[in-house]
């Protein structure tokens, strides 16, 4: 089968012929219909994050069960589905404790091979827990956003988001746009900040009160906040360097929760700023078995919209061009379809 190789680091993506894996006890093999661009993916490729070389990349998958081990009785060939690329134990210290993502298992999980191949085999516990029939009404594009949705739910969820709260979201790419029907769905008004206008717009049409520049929101947060300040600065980029400008919109006691990692191995803010104004700062990795569930559940549902948020569709051969056109801001989502 055909597949996206990243052999090294500094070297480009090659379109490569290797073995179609084959689904042992439990579980199935999916034909791949789309998979979505991530910056998880972006960042392998450029080695900000570790991971074993040489990989298949991608891991927002949906498509089509094209074998089944025999003793699977959840699927059946022809059946569309979206899968989950990891999965935790569900019965560990971490588990039951809500950090799925911190799990021994749920680390050393994923698909056989990425995403960005014809085929991929799906493990057992994945099979089990996080393969979910998607419905006729539901394209393949729109299901391979169970993934990044239920990162984001986790993320809100561990936020603690009340009505009424302010939130700001910082960065409003694909990821920034879910944040915004989030947090407006738990009540919460939502200014984004975005210096590309583009996207500040379609924040605003999906429910934003407000999107643009810096200046402009700190002027809204205050607006909408009686000049306290936001009760969450939601941060999807930008690294540690977004710290100070998160701390200045946040208000006294209020949360500051990075979504995404990035660049910068100490923290710009003086602890005694921390201390004094009681900030609190949180983050989430990647999502957990109830938020795929309930990813998948609001997409089916329509309550998040996302097809406004595909701007690029290319085959396979064509991703290292997607992956350059994320790199400068020139695409909001791209969808890869072998």
């Amino acid at each position: 089968m055909k597949a996206v190789v990243l052999s090294a680091l500094n070297t480009p993506l090659s379109l490569e012929d290797i073995p179609t894996p084959s689904p042992q006890a439990g579980e199935v093999l999916v034909r791949v219909a789309a998979c979505g661009v991530c910056h998880t993916d972006l960042h392998v490729i450029k080695g900000e994050v570790q991971f074993p070389l040489p990989c298949v990349l991608g891991h927002e998958i949906s498509g089509v069960v094209e074998a089944v081990a025999a003793d699977v009785k959840t699927a059946q060939p022809g059946d569309a589905v979206v899968c989950s690329f990891i999965m935790p134990c569900g019965t560990c210290h971490y588990c039951r404790r809500g950090s799925e993502s911190m799990c021994r298992a749920f680390k050393a999980s994923n698909l056989d091979p990425g995403g960005f191949a014809e085929y991929v085999r799906v493990p057992a516990p994945n099979v089990r827990a996080a393969t979910f029939r998607i419905p006729s009404h539901v394209s393949d594009e729109a299901a391979s956003f169970v993934e990044p949705l239920a990162c984001c739910l986790r993320a809100v969820g561990r936020a603690r988001v009340e009505p009424r709260d302010n939130a700001v979201v910082v960065g409003l790419g694909s990821i920034g746009c879910l944040f915004v029907q989030l947090l407006r769905r738990a009540g919460a008004s939502v200014v984004g900040v975005d210096p590309l206008g583009d996207r500040a717009d379609l924040a605003k049409r999906l429910g934003a009160d407000a999107a643009g520049a810096c200046d402009a929101a700190r002027a809204r947060v205050s607006e909408l906040s009686g000049n306290r300040g936001a009760d969450l600065v939601l941060v999807t980029g930008g690294g540690a360097d977004v710290l100070p400008l998160a701390a200045e919109l946040a208000r006294d006691g209020g949360a500051i929760h990075y979504f995404a990692g990035g660049g910068g191995d100490r923290l710009p803010l003086p602890l005694e700023t921390l201390y004094h104004r009681e900030l609190t700062v949180t983050a989430t990795y990647s999502s957990s078995p109830a938020t795929l569930a309930e990813a998948f559940r609001l997409i089916v549902d329509g309550e998040v919209t996302v097809d406004r948020l595909i701007t690029h569709r290319l085959p396979l051969g064509r991703l290292a061009e997607g992956v350059d056109l994320m790199r400068r801001h020139e695409a909001l989502k791209v969808y890869v379809t072998p």
